[in-house]
């Protein structure tokens, strides 16, 4: 195994328990479902649709309803694990990034993120003196090599959604 695969699946390891760890802080029961749900998060290489969510768990468990997987989504925006923002088609969320600050370049066609490391933050500093920054968002969309590339050529991109 490459060290690049080792390093990625160790870090979908830790999102995973990252999230499962905030569930059980909030006292939810650790369910297989809510696994699968911090897993296709930590897996998914963008932002996804609670559509995309609820027909992903709906694969594996037909019961679910579209409310109760939107509801643990906002629920999990709020406790931190995820990030939403909104995208093409309406609210959107993934796992948040752990390791170190850093900001995303996001490509409005199929949604991957990718990290850089250039924060803006350092160079501004003409805030009103009675507003005090507590955090902040810095997000440049466009295109990714994958889509600019499918855009010239009349093809199309795969979904963000991991097979099951």
């Amino acid at each position: 195994m490459e060290n690049h695969e080792h390093v990625h699946k160790h870090e979908v390891q830790e999102t995973i328990q990252d999230i499962v760890r905030a569930m059980s802080a909030k006292g939810w029961r650790i369910t297989d479902q809510r696994k699968k749900l911090a897993a296709l998060f930590a897996e998914s290489p963008g932002y996804l649709s609670p559509k995309d969510v609820y027909e992903y768990m709906r694969a594996s468990y037909p019961g679910v309803s579209f409310d109760t997987v939107y509801r643990n989504l906002r629920l999990l925006s709020e406790m931190g694990v995820l990030e939403q923002i909104y995208l093409n088609e309406g609210l959107k969320f993934r796992a948040r990034c752990r390791s170190h600050h850093h900001h995303h370049l996001i490509c409005m066609q199929c949604e991957k993120t990718v990290p850089f490391e250039f924060c803006p933050m350092k160079h501004m500093s003409n805030f009103p003196q009675d507003f005090q920054v507590v955090n902040h968002r810095f997000d440049i969309l466009g295109y990714c090599s994958d889509c600019s590339e499918a855009a010239k050529s009349g093809g199309t991109t795969d979904s963000l959604v991991p097979e099951a």
